[in-house]
């Protein structure tokens, strides 16, 4: 099988297409004939030598990836029969493997694809929807009538959060550029805020709830605009700002937290995408051999929804 494989931790040129036989499934596994892939910013910095990248590579060959949306070939789980649709974010944070035309995966991290959507915006809405889930659901626990606010609200993460916000019932607001402004709302935000032209915290005050997708200084600005009792959480990989201890001092619950594979979460967006509720932006999609210029385009930080690679 074709598969993209890191032959050293650095720029995009160690990112080398290669063949390699086919993934052999343990039990509780299925074989999944890729047919789409997402990437993420965990993709490039785990290549740069950050993120998984220290764990990984201690288990080569490494291949990047955890996203993917295929049909199961092979199967070793009554989850799941041969000719199935799937998708899912296979064994984060460990050894996805996604960068492959076979990827083995638990079933237990998959879910149905809805037949009403392509592989691509199936796989885009896997690490990225998953966080945006796991975040506003598992553990900020938001509800209907709380004031949120969503940074990043274009991306790939911020993108599905605004979504899912929306779902639940709350008022959201919405950072991105002017020129995603109108992109913002149509996702269903209540409110947007040019973060290029205002300092955020100079409009909201008293919010139930932030979702930091930036890190940084940011989460000290967010705890600003905050009430006492309310929450942050942080998603960027590498933070070195302990943001449950700064949070804490203010009166605020403040949580670093980090997607995992979640089979049964999978099925929660799998009903929404079905019934339209969420929708996947796929903003670029790239062949199998332009997934280093994916890598490129992923570390410009201004990617809008998703980026999807088609296998």
């Amino acid at each position: 099988m074709k598969a993209i494989v890191l032959t050293a931790a650095g720029d995009v040129d160690k990112l080398a297409l290669t063949t390699l036989p086919a993934p052999v499934i343990a039990e509780d596994e299925v074989l999944i004939q890729v047919k789409a892939i997402s990437i993420n910013p965990v993709d490039a910095k785990t290549r740069s030598g950050k993120g998984l990248y220290g764990k990984l590579k201690e288990q080569p060959p490494i291949i990047l990836g955890w996203d993917v949306s295929g049909i199961v070939t092979e199967s070793k789980s009554p989850l799941f029969k041969v000719g199935d649709e799937v998708f899912g974010m296979v064994n984060f944070p460990g050894h996805g493997k996604a960068y492959a035309e076979y990827v083995a995966a638990p079933a237990v991290h998959l879910a149905l694809k809805p037949a009403n959507i392509s592989h691509e915006e199936a796989a885009a809405a896997t690490l990225a929807a998953l966080t945006a889930w796991q975040v506003l659901v598992n553990y900020a626990k938001i509800k209907a009538t709380d004031q949120v606010l969503i940074h990043a609200a274009a991306g790939g993460v911020g993108h599905y959060a605004v979504q899912i916000a929306k779902h639940i019932g709350a008022y959201v607001i919405g950072t991105s550029s002017a020129k995603n402004k109108d992109f913002v709302m149509k996702l269903g935000a209540d409110a947007h805020i040019d973060y290029t032209s205002q300092r955020f915290e100079d409009v909201v005050e008293g919010l139930d709830f932030v979702f930091d997708t930036i890190g940084g200084d940011n989460i000290d600005r967010s705890l600003e605009v905050i009430k006492t009792g309310g929450t942050i959480i942080s998603i960027p990989s590498g933070l070195n700002e302990d943001v449950t201890a700064k949070a804490s001092a203010k009166g605020i619950n403040g949580y670093f937290i980090l997607v995992e594979s979640n089979g049964e979460d999978m099925k929660q967006l799998a009903g929404l995408l079905e019934k339209g509720i969420v929708k996947s932006h796929v903003g670029q999609t790239y062949s199998f051999e332009q997934l280093p210029a994916a890598h490129s385009a992923i570390e410009s930080g201004r990617t809008v929804g998703k980026i999807v690679i088609t296998v």
